[in-house]
Order: structure tokens, then C-alpha cells, then sequence
């Protein structure tokens, strides 16, 4: 598939239960558009679905051959993700 650019998704500061919808609509839009850059440096609480959502989303990305990763994460987001033992799956998605 050919890439019309790289979309940016803007992360609230509180992802949870509330908010993950709209999140969610947000990246099926655009996984089918191209590349994708999270932006997560506002991110002060996450809830476990919506780091599962991340994953599944990068996942839906790579087999879509575009380019999916997560521009300078915040100490809470990269926090969540070593306390549920997510490293390995956030692995190689971060960029400082």
C-alpha cells in the first residue's frame, strides 16, 4: 500500500474507559491512511485497554505495511507498560 503521510494522533492526558472510543475511531481512521505517530508526551494516567488498543493498532499498521510508533512517551505511559510487562509488545515503537 502506498503511504499518503504520516498521520498524528494526539493522546489526552487521561486514557481511559471514557475516552478510549473516540481514540479507537480515531486510529481505525487512519491505520488505513499511512503511517501513524502517537503523540503520548501529555499522558498522565492509562488504563489497561488502552495500552491492549495501542498494541492491537500497531499490530493492524505493520500488516498493513505502514509505519506505526509512539513520539516521546511520558513517564506514566512507559510506567504502565513496565508494570503490566508490556516491554517486550511497546518494543521498538517508542521514540524519544
Amino acid at each position: 500500500m502506498a503511504s499518503k503521510g504520516t498521520t498524528s494522533v494526539t493522546l489526552p492526558e487521561i486514557i481511559d474507559l471514557d475516552s478510549i472510543d473516540a481514540i479507537r475511531d480515531g486510529l481505525i481512521d487512519a491505520i488505513e491512511e499511512g503511517a501513524i505517530c502517537i503523540r503520548a508526551s501529555g499522558v498522565e494516567r492509562v488504563s489497561t485497554n488502552a495500552l491492549f488498543l495501542l498494541i492491537s493498532a500497531a499490530e493492524t499498521a505493520r500488516r498493513n505495511h505502514f509505519e506505526f510508533f509512539i513520539e516521546q512517551p511520558s513517564a506514566a505511559l512507559t510506567t504502565a507498560i513496565e508494570r503490566l510487562g508490556l516491554g517486550a509488545q511497546f518494543s521498538g515503537l517508542m521514540r524519544e
